[in-house]
């Protein structure tokens, strides 16, 4: 065939230039060329030489990046007149079908057009990297000439009669206002820019952000080709797949996407609101709508506008199939109009390749969009939440009114729950329009019966919504029950030491399964209705494909039913469905967000801490505000003089720190006073001691004067001044230690410079050093959440050393010797409080029930029961309160006698049990270490990089082994079958009907139908099944093994991860692994099958099928490991984000008594962008595989429709198996990028299955004994003796003993006290009792049964014992002191009086069925004591051994508690642990 630029024809006119040269139609075809010819000949050298060379030498950094004006408008233009140049090569291809020569003028200009492009914006963008518009110049005569020529052609097309009818006259006329367009934005660079016709050129720096090495996401900055494809993100995966993700990779956040950034927004929109709107409730749900509204709502819009453009280039899906059936034809002719250029079945293969392009590029684009702002908003709210809690109301907290789980709850779900509303935000207005175009096409292509078909997926709706309704039911009551047994099961770890002494493990076990059996009973309903869900996703289209046909055949008879209306019509009906499905999830979502501000518009508009106007005008004004008003009022009246008089010589004459006058203050504004008639003095520079039994309001004071509690009335004055000032910093050691999740030296300087020589002696006046030695990395160690892997003194010392450590002129110290024997304590007191605090006259408040310090004080205030006592020096006490001060002289005289005793007995022994403790540990350390370093070694030698890189590129094959086959060996058959069943059945339908528009196969198609709704039933059955079966026994296994592990496994796993394994493991192996099975399963086997029938109907795509399926692989193995890691640090991120919220909650008193909000807020800006960036670059990586598995499908969808077309043509393949082929192209490339994010999301989930395998493996106590039941009396032990032979123990066969040839004799009811320094081994001498460590040498004799020989639960049932730290589980006091139920009422009120707790527990309501919060915390550290003491006493045993149990109680409580229980125990044996000879000889 002859080939020329004017074609070669015999007759031909096309050189013929009679009429002038611009009217030859070739010639002005060949000017066109000239300008791209141009660009390409400029360009070139710049292009491949210049920046050829400078990128092989140096490396441009990113911050040179730059953005000239119209960058956006710039790249839509190019995009769009390539799309037209595409367009115009195929319609000169078209039209010049018919001749036998082929005319090139036709399509090369057009070609070379299309080059030009490309080169124009590849030459744009690498000028722009490199920041140098002067080159531009080029491209401004490059338009200038394209417009030109492009003009020329279409005037003459004008002045020849070609008019709208001809699609190349359109086409040309499209061009000359594109190359127009931009033409313009070129010159509008020149004129903002000024780099040419200009003497000074306008300098313009990139954005602050690229100057920051710091910053690597750079989805801002990239220009519009980079952002649509996410081809920035191909270095970060690469490098990914060569080295874990950290956080030092991920870099840090754009300014514009920071927590600060965004929560400036967000605050701006709700002042603006409060201003707009001057309502009552500024916080309420309505005006935090319209604040997150105004603040996030411009990218939400535009998120939408992508939604929508992407769901109606979908319908080109189907309208291309429709029109490739129906057109297997070429024509041919010089000037075709769009109509007959659309009737070209190839022409339509490519427009639909290019509209699944664009229609993927833009729904990804709107995820992203919708995801970013999502995140952007949960980062603002979260920060707008820390802000609140900064200024909330202590009592909020005390009182219950506001856990701390709520508040995390409201940080870590109901922002979520806000973010993926935005996310799914865009569907509620792109719905509507896909539903609407979609019936319309159908009406289109089937008539009324179409509607049917429609009909029946909108009548089945709200049968979906029913069941998503009852599937969000559902899975809020499993959360319930979840969050319950969640509770049972921590309690249950953290309280795991008592349980087992106590013998009670089988309680709490039948406890937790209980709450288990509820909630496997709510996850049945959670399974079954998601099985409805899944199947009636799958059967809808069936059903209504299936009732469409019949109904449309019926009624057409068959006379209008081609192939191209049938598959068609399918891929319409699909698309139909998809957002009836997504609209359960979008309205389950709405309602969700709903509440979430509701609870949001809550947790804002309660009080503040800030709040401080004075209540007794509203108390006096109102009479049913408060009971106490006639008391607040009369001690107002009464005092006002007095108290302006004592006000003036207190701060004229005394130098005072800080003053109450006539104060009553509250917990809560409806309850009584706290504390009442408080008018007391803290004087400036001095020790002052406040003491007083426990409950009488010790703390409550501290944490009135520090602001913490809410006001009746009265006044609070800092300084000398009268009038009111904000307080300083103050030091402030709770009595309850706040610990954070940091090293020990964080915890101690506390955000302070570190100062060595202060560190030092901060230490050693805490007695810290061997404390430290024996942590694994000294001061380095990391505090576990709460100081879990410390001892309550260790807690305590840390806690106090902060507070000696800050240079604060203030320090508040709340009962810091509680938890501290008697050395520790008088060596703080002497080296810690009086020589660095006092000597630097330093104010220091001390709440203390160590009286012996008394002589010690410059100023004492003794409390009683809300009120103060007395107020004074402690020999103005000694003249007005003769009977008090001498109570206090016998404790004091007491005490100090023990204290000189013990201190001359044991100074020599300290020292060694100092040497000998710090020596053990290290040696043991030193020997560990040591291992370690050799597993390391042999670890290092045996796996290099390159097999560790290898482990995470590999799928845990082993964990979903384990899953499936927990499911049984009937299950497991019956699931993979179906599946496989299933989909075959999907395809032989579609087959059917391939035929069936041919040749007439309408009943086996009805009966295929029928099967394959069926067969979808039994799947989503079995999957669900299947899930149910593998948690039940899963968790079931845990628990038991867990329960009965020994107390070693809970002292060397933290809390955490355990609790970790019952929540966050238990809940993805509960409802996400079966969900994500189904859709993997479903996903691939579509593929599998789509690509078969392809290869069935044009064998010839098997050949474009393998570089296809290469890059597949690579794809998903590139992605798998950097999304793994990507979801592992968006968790992980998250973890320390909400331990923030946690943490601060809890230590909120200390951070506000130190002034430390604005480091707090500024910890939580950076954990929050931590945790945003992480979810950016996962959001990123996860829009990233889906584009190039779109385009992939799209290629798919391309080589199947030419291969199908051309086969058509000439190998006369039927038209029905055409539209079967591009159908199930269609499938794949909907489907492939959900195969593979389903295997990433599968590798992450089976995470949870590996963990909870691990700890399957740990070996049980043993519980059997070698004696039988029968052969141990039932009132054993009766008499209490004990023997103890040669006993030697230690806590694990790899550790050295910690108690060695130990000998005793306990005769029957004798009192025993075993006293040390701590680390002596005084507990682990209780232990050995309990048979809770290892004893491997030696034995205990209890009357005459060696303990050895017992069952455990025997032996620890027939024991009592009271631990140091006090544990309460929540429920009722009867519950906590009889779990078992095995005693009456009578009995439970004789231990809570020999307790000192009757009169406690008698005025609480409820009495005995009273309730205990979780962890005891509405009662005081001495009450949680005196509970204990109570469930003791309970048990009756007649071996009754106490660990440091009075450490928390006050000596009066303390002295009345030792009389008591010498009467009750008379006749037991009693062994006595404690750090001091006074709590253990009252017993001797």
């Amino acid at each position: 065939m002859a080939l020329a630029f004017c074609g070669d024809e015999g007759n031909s006119t096309a050189y013929n230039v009679d009429h002038g040269v611009l009217n030859n139609g070739c010639f002005v075809d060949a000017l066109n060329v000239v300008p791209h010819v141009f660009l390409l000949f400029i360009t070139f050298p710049i292009l491949f030489i210049g920046w050829g060379s400078q990128s092989s030498k140096v490396h441009i950094h990113h911050s040179t990046w730059l953005h000239f004006p119209g960058h956006n408008l710039r790249w839509i233009l190019t995009f769009i007149l390539l799309f037209v140049l595409v367009c115009e090569i195929a319609e000169g291809i078209v039209s010049d079908g018919v001749s036998e020569s082929r005319h090139l003028h036709l399509y090369m200009p057009a070609g070379m057009a299309f080059l030009a492009a490309i080169t124009s914006v590849v030459y744009y963008h690498n000028i722009e990297t490199s920041n140098f518009p002067k080159l531009l110049i080029a491209l401004l005569f490059y338009w200038t000439l394209a417009f030109i020529t492009k003009t020329i052609k279409f005037v003459k097309f004008c002045d020849n009669g070609v008019g709208f009818s001809q699609l190349r006259f359109c086409l040309t006329g499209l061009l000359v206002i594109l190359y127009g367009m931009l033409l313009a934005v070129e010159i509008n660079v020149i004129r903002v820019r000024r780099y040419v016709f200009f003497k000074t050129p306008k300098e313009v720096k990139p954005p602050e952000d690229l100057q920051d090495l710091g910053v690597r996401f750079l989805q801002p900055f990239v220009n519009l080709l980079s952002k649509g494809t996410y081809w920035w993100m191909n270095t970060f995966i690469k490098t990914a797949h060569k080295k874990p993700i950290d956080l030092k990779t991920i870099g840090k956040l754009p300014i514009a996407m920071r927590a600060l950034t965004n929560y400036i927004r967000l605050n701006e929109a709700f002042e603006a609101q409060k201003v707009c709107k001057a309502s009552s409730s500024p916080q309420g749900s309505r005006s935090i709508w319209r604040a997150l509204c105004c603040a996030f709502g411009r990218p939400l819009l535009l998120s939408s506008t992508f939604r929508i453009l992407a769901d109606l280039l979908g319908f080109a899906g189907p309208l291309c199939i429709s029109g490739i059936v129906h057109n297997t034809k070429i024509i041919g002719v010089f000037f075709i109009s769009s109509q007959e250029f659309l009737s070209n079945a190839y022409v339509l293969a490519v427009l639909l390749f290019f509209a699944l392009l664009l229609q993927r590029t833009f729904l990804q684009a709107s995820y992203y969009v919708a995801i970013e702002t999502g995140i952007n908003l949960r980062g603002a709210i979260q920060t707008k939440i820390y802000n609140k809690i900064m200024q909330l109301s202590t009592s909020n907290m005390s009182m219950g009114e506001m856990t701390a789980g709520q508040i995390c709850n409201l940080v870590a779900i109901d922002t979520n729950q806000l973010m993926w509303f935005f996310f799914l935000c865009p569907n509620l207005w792109a719905m509507p329009v896909q539903i609407i175009v979609g019936v319309l096409l159908l009406y289109y292509l089937l008539g009324i019966s179409a509607l049917i078909g429609a009909a029946v997926i909108i009548v089945l709706a709200p049968v979906q919504y029913f069941v998503a309704t009852k599937l969000s039911q559902a899975q809020r009551s499993t959360l319930e029950y979840s969050n319950e047994r969640l509770k049972k099961t921590n309690e249950m770890l953290r309280g795991i030491k008592l349980l087992k002494l106590y013998a009670w493990e089988h309680i709490f076990h039948s406890s937790v399964e209980e709450t288990r059996q509820k909630e496997m009973t709510s996850l049945k309903s959670f399974a079954l209705y998601t099985s409805i869900s899944i199947f009636m996703n799958a059967a809808i289209p069936i059903a209504a494909v299936l009732i469409t046909f019949v109904v449309h055949a019926h009624l057409t008879r068959k006379a209008d039913f081609s192939p191209s209306v049938a598959f068609a019509s399918i891929s319409l009906f699909h698309i139909l469905v998809s957002p009836l499905f997504l609209l359960s999830s979008v309205v389950r979502s709405t309602v969700k967000a709903l509440v979430s501000v509701q609870k949001l518009s809550e947790f804002l508009s309660s009080e503040e801490i800030g709040e401080e106007h004075d209540k007794s005008s509203e108390l006096r004004s109102g009479d049913n505000h408060s009971k106490y008003q006639a008391v607040v009022s009369n001690c107002l009246i009464c005092r006002k003089k007095k108290s302006a008089l004592k006000l003036v010589f207190c701060f004229l004459f005394l130098s005072t720190l800080a003053q109450i006058t006539n104060g009553f203050f509250t917990w809560t504004p409806e309850g009584p006073p706290a504390l009442s008639n408080i008018d007391i003095r803290i004087p400036q520079g001095q020790l002052t001691m406040i003491v007083g039994q426990v409950g009488c309001g010790k703390s409550s004071l501290l944490l009135a004067i520090l602001g913490e509690m809410q006001k009746i009335s009265g006044n609070i004055f800092w300084s000398r001044c009268t009038r009111k000032r904000k307080r300083g910093s103050v030091a402030y050691a709770s009595q309850k230690p706040w610990l954070l999740n940091a090293t020990v030296e964080e915890n101690i300087t506390f955000e302070s410079p570190f100062n060595k020589q202060r560190y030092k002696a901060v230490i050693d006046a805490c007695s810290l050093q061997p404390d430290i030695d024996i942590l694994p990395h000294g001061d380095q160690t990391q505090i576990g959440e709460r100081g879990i892997n410390l001892s309550g003194g260790q807690r305590q010392r840390i806690s106090v050393a902060r507070a000696l450590y800050q240079q604060t002129n203030v320090v508040f110290l709340d009962d810091p010797f509680s938890a501290l024997d008697i050395h520790l304590s008088d060596h703080l007191m002497q080296e810690g409080i009086l020589k660095m605090l006092r000597e630097d006259k330093r104010t220091i408040v001390l709440v203390t029930h160590k009286l012996q310090y008394l002589p010690h004080a410059d100023w004492i205030i003794a409390m009683k029961d809300g009120n103060i006592q007395r107020e004074g020096t402690l020999k103005d006490i000694q003249k007005s309160e003769t009977e008090l001060f001498e109570h206090w002289k016998t404790l004091m005289n007491r005490q100090d006698q023990e204290l000189e005793k013990t201190i001359i007995e044991s100074k020599t022994v300290l020292e060694r049990t100092n040497l000998r403790r710090t020596m053990y540990s290290r040696e043991a350390l030193l020997k560990d270490d040591e291992e370690d370093e050799e597993e390391v070694t042999e670890s290092d030698d045996e796996d290099n990089l390159s097999s560790v890189l290898h482990q995470r590129a590999k799928m845990p094959w082993s964990a979903c082994g384990k899953y499936l086959s927990a499911a049984g060996i009937l299950l497991l058959p019956l699931l993979v079958l179906s599946q496989l069943l299933k989909h075959t059945i999907m395809v032989a339908i579609d087959y059917c009907l391939a035929l069936w528009t041919s040749d007439g196969f309408f009943y086996i198609f009805s009966i295929l139908c029928c099967l394959g709704i069926v067969l979808c039933l039994v799947t989503s059955i079995a999957v669900e099944w299947t899930g149910l079966k593998v948690t039940k026994k899963l968790h079931s296994s845990l628990l038991n093994k867990i329960i009965l592990a020994p107390m070693r496994f809970f002292e060397t796993t933290p809390l955490g991860s355990i609790l970790n394994r019952f929540s966050a493991d238990c809940n993805t192996i509960d409802q996400h692994i079966p969900a994500t099975l189904e859709c993997l399963s479903r996903s691939t086997l579509l593929c599998v099958s789509a690509l078969a029938v392809i290869s069935y109907v044009t064998p010839m795509f098997l050949i474009a099928l393998v570089p296809l399926a290469i890059m597949c692989y690579f794809i998903q193995k590139y992605f798998r490991v950097a999304s793994r890691d990507l979801q592992q640090l968006d968790d992980s991120t998250q973890l320390p984000l909400l331990s923030h919220f946690s943490e601060t909650v809890e230590g909120l008193t200390t951070i506000r008594a130190f002034r430390y909000e604005a480091k707090f807020r500024q910890k939580l800006l950076e954990y929050t962008d931590s945790n945003n960036i992480a979810s950016l670059f996962l959001t990123a990586a996860n829009r990233w595989l889906e584009v190039r598995m779109e385009y992939i499908g799209a290629c798919v969808v391309l080589i199947a429709a030419v291969t199908s077309i051309t086969s058509c043509l000439y190998n006369e393949l039927s038209s029905g198996l055409v539209g079967l082929g591009l159908t199930y192209a269609l499938m794949v490339s909907n489907y492939l990028n959900w195969m593979v994010r389903n295997l990433a999301d599968m590798e992450i989930q089976l995470g949870a299955v590996k963990r909870i395998n691990g700890l399957l493996k740990t070996e049980a106590e043993n519980y059997e004994g070698l004696l039988s039941s029968s052969q141990i009396p039932q009132n054993w032990p009766d008499r209490g003796e004990i023997q103890i032979q040669n006993l030697s123990v230690r806590y694990d066969s790899n550790l050295k003993p910690v108690l060695k040839h130990v000998n005793a004799h306990i005769s029957p009811g004798q009192k025993i006290g075993i006293c040390g320094r701590t680390g002596s081994g005084k507990s682990s001498f209780s232990l050995a009792f309990f048979r809770m460590v290892d004893t491997f040498e030696g034995r205990i004799i209890i009357d005459g049964i060696d303990i050895a020989k017992l069952p455990l639960q025997t032996l620890r049932s027939r024991l009592s014992i009271i631990l140091q730290d006090p544990i309460l589980f929540s429920g009722t006091i009867r519950f906590n002191l009889d779990p078992e139920k095995k005693c009456t009422d009578s009995m439970l009120w004789e231990a809570l009086e020999i307790a000192q707790l009757k009169h406690v527990v008698k005025a609480l309501p409820g009495g005995l069925d009273a309730i205990v919060t979780e962890g005891g915390e509405n009662f005081s550290q001495g009450q949680r004591q005196l509970f204990c003491l109570a469930r003791a006493f309970v048990r009756k045993t007649s071996i009754f051994i106490m660990d440091e149990a009075t450490a928390s109680i006050d000596m009066a409580t303390e002295n009345i508690l030792q009389k008591v229980v010498m009467t009750a125990f008379a006749d037991r044996t009693v062994v006595t642990i404690a750090v001091s000879t006074v709590s253990a000889t009252f017993l001797m």
